[in-house]
């Protein structure tokens, strides 16, 4: 008994060693995000907010293109057409369906919609699907050129939505002033909660109104590379048209998995003006992109898998670091690549509370005292406490500014879910990346959507 009480007290005293200092290191960093935050809240002071009502009318009005790359999406790209047509208030947009030869229900549906209006161009690539999304869009880019030429006209900028979005109808408007002298524009994404998954659905809540209203506003504030969504976001063509010269005409990479955040990251390196940009509607809501998240445990483990395989591995191969002076954008990226490392800190904190728990047992079985805690490792414990105490207060902040009391209430145990989430997701993303190493070709490694019901004011959230 002597021996395995020896051992467990080993694990325990070195995992809660090795997670104490691996969470007091990723408390600090997230608390130098937090400061800059209010420094620049502070220094802004009362500075009048964007809104639809005070946002200046475009010097040149344009078209947009809006692209939305589907692989078997019958199930919402029908409902999620018919929506955006209904609520655009743009006087000149045209939507770009990317489509795949062997996927006849999702050509169904949207043919169905596009015989009802002109403005929806179905686009069906050669390659069968499932290619990447970035594979999707390049042939969707190839399509606008051969419009453009056609119509002889130039598209003011491109905007790039998901099969399952929800699009706001002021969202053209903005875009057609703010992509003025800019390269991008990012609108917030604002995942909506789905009944029976409040868990799992609203920790992508939870993370995205933390996101998209502190950590890429610093981001930006600071000068480093803007991230882009995937979705909400307008690029001017000119800059497409520019990496894609230096890529030999396409200007998304095939083998990406996250091409939405590499592009990005090019941009900038580009020197491409961005914005993240919150405005308001005459509501007082969001100017911004809603859409259900998954709401399973696989399911979201799959789609966290993704990102962090494409982020974290794979992103850290194809996209390098920054320019060798350009410190913030070191450590945003730095920030980007953290989650395989941050997983090994949450397993080794979960391990230590359970060697603890059995060593506390063992020793009250064996009546042999438990040897105290060197005060060092005491200081670190109530240091990381204090830090999460901090983490889940601000995180219940930034939930209940977007969503709500309620859901900044559910925010603190969703936290414990999404670490649970980013552990399974881990082991995927690292077997994924290994098969990657050895030959295997990358994929759309999708998820099934569902479209909300719009019988609910989903655009009345906060700001």
């Amino acid at each position: 008994m002597g021996a395995v009480q020896g051992a467990i007290d080993a694990i325990a005293r070195e995992a809660i060693l090795f997670a104490g200092v691996g969470l007091l290191i990723g408390g600090i960093d997230d608390l130098l995000i937090d400061a800059a935050f209010l420094i620049r809240r502070a220094w802004r002071g009362g500075r009048r907010r964007l809104s639809v009502m005070t946002l200046s009318a475009p010097t040149r009005p344009g078209r947009m293109a809006v692209f939305v790359p589907a692989w078997d999406e019958e199930a919402v790209i029908g409902a999620m057409l018919t929506t955006a047509l209904d609520r655009y208030r743009h006087d000149d947009y045209r939507i770009y369906v990317g489509l795949y030869p062997n996927d006849g229900p999702t050509i169904a549906a949207a043919t169905a919609v596009a015989r009802t209006d002109p403005r929806i161009r179905l686009v069906i690539g050669d390659t069968p699907g499932p290619t990447t999304k970035a594979g999707c869009l390049n042939t969707l880019w190839h399509a606008l050129l051969a419009a453009d030429a056609a119509d002889a006209r130039v598209t003011k900028a491109i905007v790039f939505h998901d099969a399952e979005d929800v699009v706001h109808p002021d969202e053209l408007t903005v875009f057609d002033t703010l992509i003025e002298g800019r390269a991008v524009v990012q609108l917030p994404v604002l995942p909506l909660v789905k009944r029976g998954s409040r868990l799992v659905s609203g920790h992508y809540a939870d993370e995205f109104a933390e996101a998209h209203a502190k950590s890429l506003v610093v981001r930006t504030a600071l000068g480093a590379g803007m991230p882009l969504a995937g979705t909400g976001c307008a690029v001017a063509p000119a800059m497409i048209a520019r990496i894609a010269a230096v890529r030999g005409g396409d200007p998304f990479d095939p083998a990406s998995l996250v091409e939405d955040y590499e592009l990005g990251l090019r941009i900038a390196e580009m020197g491409g003006r961005g914005l993240f940009a919150r405005v308001t509607d005459e509501r007082g809501g969001l100017v911004a992109v809603r859409a259900y998240f998954p709401a399973t445990l696989g399911t979201a483990v799959r789609q966290k898998a993704r990102w962090i395989t494409g982020i974290a591995l794979v992103g850290w191969d194809r996209v390098g670091w920054a320019r060798p002076l350009a410190m913030v954008d070191h450590w945003m990226r730095m920030r980007d690549r953290r989650a395989p490392i941050a997983v090994l800190v949450l397993g080794a904190a979960y391990l230590s509370i359970v060697a603890w728990l059995a060593s506390i047992v063992s020793h009250g079985w064996t009546g042999v005292p438990v040897t105290p805690m060197p005060d060092a490792v005491r200081l670190l414990l109530i240091v990381n406490a204090w830090l999460l105490g901090w983490r889940l207060i601000v995180r219940a902040a930034f939930t209940g500014r977007t969503y709500g009391w309620r859901e900044a209430m559910w925010s603190m145990p969703r936290l414990v879910v999404g670490n649970l989430i980013a552990l399974l997701a881990a082991g995927r993303a690292i077997w994924r990346y290994i098969w990657m190493l050895r030959g295997a070709a990358p994929a759309w490694d999708k998820t099934r959507h569902e479209f909300p019901a719009l019988d609910q004011p989903i655009d009345a959230v906060a700001s």
